[in-house]
């Protein structure tokens, strides 16, 4: 998502790029976001599974098929972080990769992102949808080094917080 802050992984080259894609298919890579969003959960954690697919009714937008009939695969981990009465900062893993999975997941179980245009028809005055990519793990794809990388929120999701 190009409006959500953070980390991200880039190849340097055909033969990491294939590597990286491997531990993309694999799942082996391991993702943490943090996401502000709408209204107030009723436990601390939980899990999401839906499968994720282009909206029939709008080709622009992702579309939870709940029934599984469509789409691939998807499933987001959510652990609350801080509750601020109608928004809660929650931390989101990924267990597979789609796109727009957890804007997509959150909006499905009745919680967008706040600044979200796309799936939350009422996204507030952020200017983005409050989505932060906040560690990334996986293996070097030439060294095999183990690696983990963190980012701290930027400076708009934490005046926001504030």
């Amino acid at each position: 998502d190009k409006n959500t802050s953070g980390l991200l992984v880039v190849a340097k080259n055909e033969q990491s790029h294939a590597r990286l894609a491997k531990q993309f298919f694999d799942h082996t890579i391991q993702r943490r976001y943090v996401a502000l969003v709408w209204g107030n959960f009723d436990e601390d954690e939980g899990t999401i599974t839906g499968n994720i697919g282009r909206s029939p009714k709008d080709r622009q937008k992702m579309f939870v098929f709940a029934d599984g009939s469509d789409g691939k695969h998807a499933v987001t981990h959510w652990k609350v972080l801080k509750r601020y009465g109608y928004v809660t900062l929650v931390e989101c893993r990924l267990e597979t990769g789609r796109t727009h999975q957890i804007r997509v997941h959150m909006a499905y179980i009745g919680h967008p992102l706040l600044g979200d245009t796309l799936y939350n028809k009422t996204p507030g005055t952020f200017p983005r949808q409050a989505l932060h990519s906040a560690s990334l793990s996986f293996v070097h794809p030439i060294t095999g080094e183990p690696l983990n990388f963190h980012a701290p929120l930027p400076e708009d999701m934490q005046n926001l917080l504030t």
